[in-house]
Protein backbone atom coordinates (compact mmCIF):
# COMPACT_ATOMS: atom_id res chain seq x y z
CA UNK A 1 0.00 0.00 0.00
CA UNK A 2 2.83 2.31 0.74
CA UNK A 3 4.68 1.29 -2.09
CA UNK A 4 1.39 2.12 -4.51
CA UNK A 5 0.82 5.55 -2.29
CA UNK A 6 4.64 6.76 -2.97
CA UNK A 7 5.34 5.88 -6.57
CA UNK A 8 1.91 7.80 -7.25
CA UNK A 9 2.87 10.88 -5.30
CA UNK A 10 6.15 10.93 -6.65
CA UNK A 11 5.23 10.08 -10.21
CA UNK A 12 2.38 12.78 -9.67
CA UNK A 13 4.84 15.42 -8.25
CA UNK A 14 6.93 15.68 -11.05
CA UNK A 15 4.44 15.17 -13.90
CA UNK A 16 2.40 18.05 -12.47
CA UNK A 17 5.35 20.34 -12.23
CA UNK A 18 6.23 19.90 -15.67
CA UNK A 19 2.91 20.25 -17.00
CA UNK A 20 2.90 23.72 -14.52
CA UNK A 21 5.72 24.97 -16.80
CA UNK A 22 7.48 27.05 -13.50
CA UNK A 23 9.71 28.51 -15.40
CA UNK A 24 6.93 30.12 -18.08
CA UNK A 25 4.88 31.14 -15.02
CA UNK A 26 7.65 32.48 -12.88
CA UNK A 27 8.34 34.79 -16.11
CA UNK A 28 4.84 35.74 -16.86
CA UNK A 29 4.79 36.46 -13.22
CA UNK A 30 7.31 39.36 -13.05
CA UNK A 31 6.46 40.42 -16.49
CA UNK A 32 2.47 40.79 -14.29
CA UNK A 33 3.71 42.23 -11.06
CA UNK A 34 6.77 44.26 -12.27
CA UNK A 35 6.67 47.37 -9.46
CA UNK A 36 4.28 46.29 -7.10
CA UNK A 37 5.10 46.53 -3.53
CA UNK A 38 6.48 42.70 -2.05
CA UNK A 39 3.63 42.53 0.15
CA UNK A 40 1.07 42.55 -3.06
CA UNK A 41 3.11 40.15 -4.65
CA UNK A 42 2.84 37.53 -1.77
CA UNK A 43 -0.87 37.83 -2.14
CA UNK A 44 -1.27 37.41 -5.69
CA UNK A 45 0.91 34.22 -5.18
CA UNK A 46 -1.11 33.16 -2.50
CA UNK A 47 -4.31 33.90 -3.94
CA UNK A 48 -3.22 32.44 -7.49
CA UNK A 49 -1.85 29.18 -5.96
CA UNK A 50 -5.56 28.37 -3.96
CA UNK A 51 -7.46 29.21 -7.23
CA UNK A 52 -5.35 26.64 -9.61
CA UNK A 53 -5.51 24.14 -6.68
CA UNK A 54 -8.94 25.00 -6.11
CA UNK A 55 -9.69 24.01 -9.94
CA UNK A 56 -6.95 21.45 -9.83
CA UNK A 57 -8.71 19.46 -7.25
CA UNK A 58 -11.93 19.67 -8.91
CA UNK A 59 -10.80 18.68 -12.58
CA UNK A 60 -9.18 15.67 -10.34
CA UNK A 61 -12.34 14.57 -9.26
CA UNK A 62 -14.73 15.16 -12.63
CA UNK A 63 -12.91 13.16 -14.67
CA UNK A 64 -14.59 9.85 -14.37
CA UNK A 65 -18.01 11.88 -14.20
CA UNK A 66 -17.60 13.70 -17.44
CA UNK A 67 -16.43 10.90 -19.39
CA UNK A 68 -19.19 8.87 -18.69
CA UNK A 69 -21.74 11.81 -19.24
CA UNK A 70 -20.35 12.78 -22.76
CA UNK A 71 -19.74 9.13 -24.02
CA UNK A 72 -16.41 9.15 -24.75
CA UNK A 73 -13.75 6.47 -23.76
CA UNK A 74 -10.44 6.83 -21.54
CA UNK A 75 -7.89 6.11 -24.02
CA UNK A 76 -9.97 8.17 -26.67
CA UNK A 77 -9.48 11.47 -24.04
CA UNK A 78 -5.74 10.72 -23.36
CA UNK A 79 -5.14 11.38 -27.37
CA UNK A 80 -6.78 14.61 -27.55
CA UNK A 81 -4.64 15.48 -24.08
CA UNK A 82 -1.65 14.44 -25.39
CA UNK A 83 -1.90 16.02 -28.73
CA UNK A 84 -3.18 19.42 -26.85
CA UNK A 85 0.13 18.85 -24.57
CA UNK A 86 2.10 18.15 -27.93
CA UNK A 87 1.42 21.19 -29.17
CA UNK A 88 1.42 23.14 -25.80
CA UNK A 89 5.08 21.94 -25.57
CA UNK A 90 6.04 22.99 -29.37
CA UNK A 91 4.78 26.49 -28.46
CA UNK A 92 7.11 26.44 -25.35
CA UNK A 93 10.05 24.93 -27.03
CA UNK A 94 10.00 27.44 -29.92
CA UNK A 95 8.88 30.26 -28.78
CA UNK A 96 9.47 30.18 -25.17
CA UNK A 97 6.07 30.90 -24.07
CA UNK A 98 2.83 28.76 -24.34
CA UNK A 99 0.13 29.45 -27.01
CA UNK A 100 -2.82 30.15 -25.38
CA UNK A 101 -0.69 32.57 -23.41
CA UNK A 102 0.37 34.57 -26.22
CA UNK A 103 -1.28 37.95 -26.04
CA UNK A 104 -1.69 38.35 -22.36
CA UNK A 105 -1.66 41.36 -20.59
CA UNK A 106 1.33 42.84 -19.37
CA UNK A 107 0.28 46.36 -18.16
CA UNK A 108 -1.04 46.69 -13.95
CA UNK A 109 -4.66 45.02 -13.81
CA UNK A 110 -7.32 45.24 -11.13
CA UNK A 111 -6.53 41.84 -10.06
CA UNK A 112 -4.45 39.31 -11.78
CA UNK A 113 -4.48 36.57 -9.66
CA UNK A 114 -6.92 34.31 -10.89
CA UNK A 115 -7.46 35.42 -14.39
CA UNK A 116 -4.81 35.71 -16.46
CA UNK A 117 -1.94 34.29 -13.87
CA UNK A 118 -4.27 31.21 -12.10
CA UNK A 119 -6.27 30.38 -15.64
CA UNK A 120 -5.02 29.91 -18.00
CA UNK A 121 -1.06 30.93 -17.19
CA UNK A 122 -0.70 28.21 -14.53
CA UNK A 123 -3.70 25.85 -15.44
CA UNK A 124 -4.16 25.92 -18.96
CA UNK A 125 -6.17 23.97 -21.78
CA UNK A 126 -3.03 21.04 -21.92
CA UNK A 127 -3.04 21.15 -17.80
CA UNK A 128 -6.73 20.38 -17.40
CA UNK A 129 -6.37 17.60 -19.78
CA UNK A 130 -3.73 15.90 -18.26
CA UNK A 131 -5.30 16.52 -15.03
CA UNK A 132 -8.65 15.15 -16.41
CA UNK A 133 -6.89 12.16 -17.49
CA UNK A 134 -4.44 11.51 -14.65
CA UNK A 135 -7.78 11.95 -11.90
CA UNK A 136 -9.66 8.89 -13.98
CA UNK A 137 -6.35 6.52 -14.41
CA UNK A 138 -5.95 6.20 -10.55
CA UNK A 139 -8.45 3.53 -9.12
CA UNK A 140 -7.51 2.63 -5.60
CA UNK A 141 -7.17 4.94 -2.52
CA UNK A 142 -3.69 4.85 -2.13
CA UNK A 143 -2.55 5.80 -5.82
CA UNK A 144 -6.00 8.35 -5.83
CA UNK A 145 -4.16 10.44 -2.18
CA UNK A 146 -0.79 10.02 -3.85
CA UNK A 147 -1.93 11.97 -6.62
CA UNK A 148 -4.12 14.16 -5.14
CA UNK A 149 -0.85 15.03 -2.80
CA UNK A 150 1.67 15.34 -5.68
CA UNK A 151 -0.79 17.83 -7.17
CA UNK A 152 -0.59 20.00 -4.11
CA UNK A 153 3.05 19.19 -4.04
CA UNK A 154 3.88 20.75 -7.49
CA UNK A 155 1.58 23.69 -6.77
CA UNK A 156 3.52 24.55 -3.57
CA UNK A 157 6.73 23.88 -5.12
CA UNK A 158 5.80 26.60 -8.06
CA UNK A 159 4.79 28.62 -5.23
CA UNK A 160 7.92 28.98 -4.02
CA UNK A 161 9.73 29.39 -6.95
CA UNK A 162 7.47 32.53 -7.51
CA UNK A 163 8.08 34.05 -4.32
CA UNK A 164 12.14 33.63 -5.55
CA UNK A 165 11.14 34.73 -8.66
CA UNK A 166 13.19 38.16 -8.27
CA UNK A 167 16.03 36.23 -7.25
CA UNK A 168 15.97 34.00 -10.26
CA UNK A 169 15.46 36.93 -12.20
CA UNK A 170 18.54 38.43 -10.94
CA UNK A 171 20.75 34.64 -11.15
CA UNK A 172 19.16 33.45 -14.57
CA UNK A 173 18.44 37.02 -16.16
CA UNK A 174 15.46 36.47 -18.58
CA UNK A 175 17.71 34.62 -21.33
CA UNK A 176 18.26 32.07 -18.27
CA UNK A 177 15.11 32.06 -17.86
CA UNK A 178 13.69 31.32 -21.05
CA UNK A 179 16.28 28.19 -21.85
CA UNK A 180 14.29 26.63 -18.43
CA UNK A 181 11.16 27.23 -19.80
CA UNK A 182 12.44 25.58 -23.03
CA UNK A 183 13.68 22.55 -21.38
CA UNK A 184 10.47 22.12 -19.52
CA UNK A 185 8.43 22.45 -23.13
CA UNK A 186 10.93 19.28 -24.29
CA UNK A 187 9.72 17.11 -21.30
CA UNK A 188 6.35 17.67 -22.06
CA UNK A 189 6.72 17.72 -25.90
CA UNK A 190 8.11 13.89 -25.22
CA UNK A 191 5.41 13.17 -22.58
CA UNK A 192 2.87 14.45 -24.96
CA UNK A 193 4.01 12.61 -28.46
CA UNK A 194 4.48 9.02 -26.31
CA UNK A 195 0.91 9.49 -24.60
CA UNK A 196 -0.44 9.76 -28.51
CA UNK A 197 1.24 7.00 -30.16
CA UNK A 198 0.98 4.68 -26.88
CA UNK A 199 -2.90 5.19 -26.64
CA UNK A 200 -3.49 5.26 -30.76
CA UNK A 201 -1.63 1.83 -30.39
CA UNK A 202 -4.17 0.56 -27.89
CA UNK A 203 -6.94 1.20 -29.16
CA UNK A 204 -6.19 0.33 -33.11
CA UNK A 205 -4.14 -2.49 -32.38
CA UNK A 206 -0.82 -0.53 -33.82
CA UNK A 207 1.83 -2.55 -34.04
CA UNK A 208 4.87 -1.01 -31.79
CA UNK A 209 8.73 -2.37 -32.12
CA UNK A 210 10.31 -0.15 -29.31
CA UNK A 211 9.08 -0.76 -26.46
CA UNK A 212 11.84 0.02 -23.98
CA UNK A 213 10.91 1.79 -21.02
CA UNK A 214 7.14 0.83 -20.76
CA UNK A 215 5.35 -0.26 -17.85
CA UNK A 216 5.03 -4.14 -17.93
CA UNK A 217 1.40 -4.27 -18.84
CA UNK A 218 2.09 -1.66 -22.20
CA UNK A 219 5.29 -4.05 -23.00
CA UNK A 220 2.84 -7.40 -23.04
CA UNK A 221 0.23 -5.92 -24.85
CA UNK A 222 3.19 -4.75 -27.45
CA UNK A 223 4.49 -7.99 -27.97
CA UNK A 224 0.73 -9.57 -28.45
CA UNK A 225 0.63 -6.92 -31.10
CA UNK A 226 3.86 -7.50 -33.06
CA UNK A 227 3.27 -11.55 -32.95
CA UNK A 228 0.19 -10.77 -34.65
CA UNK A 229 1.12 -8.39 -37.03
CA UNK A 230 4.35 -11.04 -38.02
Amino acid sequence: MFDDFFTAYLSGTIRFLFLLAPFFVVTMFLALTRGLPAAEKSSIIRRSTVAAMILGLVLFFVGPLLFKAIGITLDSFRIGAGCLLFLTAISLVTNGTRNHAIGLPTEDRDDIAVVPLAIPVMIGPATIGAILVYGAELNRVPEVVGGLLGLVSSLAILAVLLHLSGYLERVLGKTGLNIMSKISGLIALSNGGRNCADRYRRIHGFPVVFEAGLPRSDQEVTRRYVHQYR
